[in-house]
């Protein structure tokens, strides 16, 4: 098993290419499911959650072929659909949820496993099942699998009001209501940017929608869709990571591909920590104003609120703040799994709930630690730029699911770090 080696020190200078949004790409590729004809995801990152999701788009009939290095996938589900999404691929990765919305307004029906993925607390499909069934879709759980068929074989236009604004369901509304006959209405939509970039990508398939980007979307079904070619959103996530890097370390990043609509919310609480964000013509050039990084609060909450899956890396950053930060997690429960490897550098957490109390420390010290999560991952590589000596993160096939070339973007700008494999 790998793991990554960082020794701390040292200010980061240089350049950082951005890749296309992870979350995004996943909801994207299932959208082949909707018609016979080619799509084209370009800008496409290079993860292991996005060979799942090929592995899965295969099982069910679907071409997926890989060109440019993985930066370009091209899909066809011009032939037969198998609609049994299987679990031995399906619990790998919670985004694999997203072929029940396509499938059902395909098919007609669908056989799809409850799915996987990170360890960061219950994040059921019951907010997915309710709003198909108000479009007419009646499921049933059985031994692990959602069975689910639409009433007359076609889903039909419904108002569906969600009790939160859950993301993915929202994505799986929108797919299916594509090819629903009459008219959906979404009502507290997620408004994320990967919500748009799947509406801009569906409008480019002869999808009608409107009010991405708001609380209520609007669906007008269509008879069928066609192909397109579409360029994946550039990763926020990936974005607000390295620009935490110069943050922790010192110096000063330019984060090619950057965008400030993508991070405001984030950028809001780094100004206030005593960082700077600049927009350039290639990006955002992120360096620390003067001396040592300031306390600030967090709460992370939906889009365009401070996002859950930067939460784990800025507390890394307060982990030497001057005075007391308070991080309030109100997305997922069970996301501070990776205070306890911080407290193992030094870092002084204490964690009630859904909210973590730091006290800044002068300097933490290099450790060997284990990543729990994908951004768990992550966060701890960051503590250990900036830490006396040598961090050694273990199980980092976590970190594989969400970031690129992590090692070779970090060494780019100055960074000591290396992968090494374990027997």
């Amino acid at each position: 098993m790998d793991s990554i080696l960082v020794k701390g020190g040292g200010e980061l200078r240089g350049q950082i290419p951005i890749a296309g949004a992870k979350n995004a790409c996943l909801t994207l590729m299932p959208a082949t499911l909707l018609s016979e004809e080619p799509l084209t995801l370009t800008n496409a990152p290079r993860l292991s959650d996005i060979r799942t999701m090929t592995e899965l788009l295969r099982s069910l009939g679907a071409e997926v072929t890989s060109l440019q290095g993985g930066q370009v996938i091209a899909l066809s589900s011009h032939g037969a659909v198998n609609t049994h999404a299987d679990y031995d691929i399906v619990r790998k990765m919670r985004a694999s949820n997203l072929v029940l919305g396509p499938l059902l307004a395909r098919e007609g029906h669908a056989e799809v496993s409850l799915p996987g993925g990170c360890a960061i607390g219950a994040r059921p499909m019951d907010i997915h099942t309710d709003g198909l069934a108000k479009m007419g879709a009646e499921i049933e759980l059985r031994d692990g699998y959602l069975h689910a068929k639409a009433k007359g074989g076609k889903l039909q236009g419904a108002v569906v009001d969600f009790p939160f604004a859950s993301v993915g369901a929202t994505e799986n509304i929108m797919m299916a209501a594509t090819l629903a006959k009459g008219t959906t209405v979404i009502n507290n939509a997620a408004r994320e940017p990967e919500i748009v970039d799947l509406a801009t990508c569906l409008r480019a398939m002869g999808a009608q929608i409107d009010g991405d980007g708001t609380q209520s979307i609007t669906i007008q079904g269509v008879d069928s869709l066609h192909g397109a070619t579409h360029r994946v959103v550039t990763d926020r996530i990936e974005l607000g990571t390295y620009m935490l890097a110069p943050a922790i370390c010192g110096g000063e990043v330019e984060l090619l591909g950057g965008k400030l609509s993508l991070v405001e919310a984030f950028c809001e609480k780094l100004d206030a920590a005593g960082i700077s964000v600049t927009e350039t013509k290639s990006g955002l050039s992120v360096a620390r104003k003067n001396g040592r990084i300031r306390a600030v609060d967090v709460t992370t909450e939906p889009f365009p609120g401070f996002p859950t899956d930067l939460q784990a890396q800025m507390m890394a950053l307060l982990c030497t703040a001057e005075g007391t930060s308070v991080l309030e997690e109100k997305i997922f429960e069970n996301r501070f799994m990776h205070a306890p490897e911080l407290e193992r550098m030094g870092a002084d957490i204490e964690v009630h709930g859904g909210t973590a109390t730091v006290k800044g420390v002068k300097k933490l010290k290099g450790a060997p630690v284990m990543a729990t999560d994908l951004r768990a991952s992550v966060s701890l590589i960051l503590a250990g730029l900036a830490a006396e000596g040598e961090t050694k993160v273990a199980r980092v096939y976590h970190l594989d699911r969400g970031y690129e070339h992590v090692v070779a973007k970090l060494r780019g700008v100055g960074a000591n770090i290396e992968r090494i494999s374990e027997k």
